[in-house]
């Protein structure tokens, strides 16, 4: 079901109470998404969005239900039925290049304990795999190997044809949560507190044989991993419960930077136990990462935060960027950032550069977190450069997407074609660009008045 409403300035009830966080009125003349389409069908919390190609996308969450979904005109595709509790993990897995047929496939694991192959091109069930002893946490794509893996009380290698290749047995504790790939045929997994390195042992031609191997345990952080994200073949990042942020070397899997104060504004005045005993840990905790060639983007606590890894600081903040906590974020092509929260909010904000203020003595407390100060004359020389590198900028917020009424989980962006989230409300909203959908309609129109010579003028 499809309706079309028109975005306004109007703050939900009880949010113009809270002066902490900003606000916009009526006019949000950077804002283009003046138009919104409710997409409904789920009939429970949609959690997971995964965008297919240019134009399609799929939804799933709590019902068990995947809708397949066309992102220029909202159309329902197609309405996917085979799990019979909720999806946990989504993934799109898309013809390899070798492939001279578009095969667009999907995978889903659900609380029921099985994986279900989809084939987007016609709504079928392609495979149902029902041999997991758990819940299935994560999924993940290798498109180089043309295999995919699941990750739940242990790691399993797939091929497309659904053929389990290998698994590790039986791991800790703690169940995989996340995985990300990294060079040389590995990838990352987060175990509870620990990150575990595995590699793929590919099979040489003529051989069948595959293997995945332990090859590595990080126990670096002191409480649950809860995001990782690639930012390069060189780089990853992981974030964890208590705000712990770790920059991994992506080829040897050594700590780069650790820290876990940035988001303690009295950081320099205590020491890193005394933050973790005083903070509340969910006015820290590391939701999610999302990261481009030069900065780490962390959706933490309420806040965002913009993370620059050559500077190993932070550049920009929004302390209090939404009444809740926030729950993803992502960049845009251009400098702005999109954030959505448990509020039911999702907001625009743009990367600014300040002009350049006059450079202020650097707190010795903040020179010794990263490793310097051990004599002062060291602290002072270090301070001095980080200062001459010092880049002031600022996230000003341009745009307030208000439909919601309920925690915003995730979001897509589509370029021209406009900006998905999916909510516990049960709905999706599609936003459009105001501006775009007036200048197609009226096309359109002309178009249609064209061909029915209408456009004749007659006196």
């Amino acid at each position: 079901m499809l309706r079309w409403l028109m975005g306004g300035g109007r703050e939900p009830q009880g949010l113009s109470e809270k002066s902490s966080v900003q606000s916009l009125g009526e006019e949000q003349i950077q804002n283009p998404y003046t138009e919104l389409l409710v997409l409904k069908g789920h009939h429970d919390i949609v959690r997971f969005l995964v965008q297919i190609d240019d134009c399609r996308f799929a939804s799933a969450g709590d019902d068990g239900i995947v809708f397949l979904w066309n992102a220029q005109t909202g159309e329902k595709l197609f309405e996917l039925h085979g799990h019979m509790h909720k999806i946990t993990a989504i993934a799109a897995f898309p013809s390899s290049g070798a492939c001279e047929e578009k095969n667009h496939l999907i995978l889903t694991a659900s609380a029921d304990r099985t994986v279900i192959v989809w084939d987007c091109n016609s709504g079928r069930e392609v495979q149902k795999v029902s041999c997991f002893h758990s819940t299935v946490k994560c999924l993940t794509v290798l498109q180089r190997l043309d295999v995919w893996l699941s990750g739940g009380s242990d790691l399993c290698v797939w091929n497309r044809k659904l053929d389990l290749l290998c698994k590790t047995s039986h791991l800790t504790d703690a169940d995989i949560s996340a995985l990300v790939e990294l060079p040389k045929n590995c990838v990352a997994a987060a175990v509870g507190k620990e990150l575990i390195i595995f590699r793929l042992v590919v099979s040489t031609e003529g051989s069948e044989g595959w293997d995945v191997l332990e090859v590595k345990r990080l126990a670096d952080h002191k409480d649950n991993i809860l995001s990782l994200v690639s930012v390069n073949d060189l780089t990853f990042v992981t974030g964890s419960h208590v705000g712990e942020l770790i920059v991994w070397d992506a080829l040897d899997w050594i700590s780069q930077v650790c820290d876990c104060s940035t988001w303690d504004p009295s950081f320099h005045t205590v020491t890193q136990k005394e933050i973790k005993l005083s903070q509340n840990q969910h006015e820290v905790s590391i939701q999610h990462l999302t990261s481009d060639a030069e900065c780490v983007f962390a959706a933490v606590g309420k806040g965002i935060y913009v993370y620059n890894l050559q500077m190993k600081r932070v550049i920009a903040c929004q302390r209090t960027a939404h009444d809740s906590i926030v729950l993803h974020i992502a960049k845009l092509p251009n400098r702005q950032l999109v954030s959505c929260s448990e509020d039911g909010s999702v907001r625009i904000w743009e990367l600014r550069e300040k002009q350049q203020l006059p450079a202020e003595p650097v707190p010795t407390g903040f020179l010794n977190m990263w490793g310097f100060g051990r004599a002062n004359k060291q602290a002072s020389q270090t301070a001095k450069k980080m200062q001459e590198s010092t880049s002031s900028y600022s996230l000003e917020l341009i745009g307030d997407l208000i439909g919601h009424s309920s925690a915003v989980q995730m979001f897509l962006y589509f370029s021209e074609l406009g900006l998905v989230t999916c909510s516990a409300d049960h709905l999706i909203i599609l936003w459009k660009d105001g501006e775009r959908e007036s200048r197609l309609r009226s096309l359109t129109l002309f178009q249609k008045l064209e061909q029915n010579d209408d456009l004749q003028l007659r006196f």
